[in-house]
């Protein structure tokens, strides 16, 4: 069964940094490219970052480049997501998502492109 968890959500001050975990378990993690997403109250779900499988790129949302970094640890099954300069527009909930079919950068910007979903973890940003 696979199981996606993120962790490190929280209350912080704009500005400031978090950073999020995401652990995942049953899959050979190292063959998934790997996906952030967030989702505010009554916005839609959208793309985050996406880093592929072996970890040679890395592709982010025109709203985060430069402040949020994604990188994954195969050998710990563990996908990571370091965001600085945080926001009050970068309030909601995170999820990480997996991929296991090798898709392009552009393509993995799409949540219908994913076939696991962690239960995500709420980020707040305070003005």
């Amino acid at each position: 069964q696979v199981q996606l968890v993120e962790s490190g959500g929280g209350l912080v001050q704009a500005g400031g940094s978090l950073r999020l975990s995401c652990a995942a378990s049953g899959l050979t993690f190292s063959s998934y490219s790997m996906g952030w997403f967030r989702q505010a109250p009554g916005k839609e779900r959208e793309f985050v970052g996406a880093v592929t499988a072996r970890s040679t790129r890395t592709s982010y949302s025109d709203s985060v480049k430069g402040r949020f970094t994604t990188s994954r640890d195969n050998a710990k099954n563990m996908l990571y997501l370091q965001m600085n300069s945080l926001k009050p527009e970068d309030t909601a909930v995170y999820y990480c998502a997996a991929n296991p079919n090798g898709y392009s950068m552009s393509m993995l910007s799409a949540d219908t492109n994913y076939n696991y979903w962690g239960q995500g973890t709420q980020v707040t940003v305070s003005s």
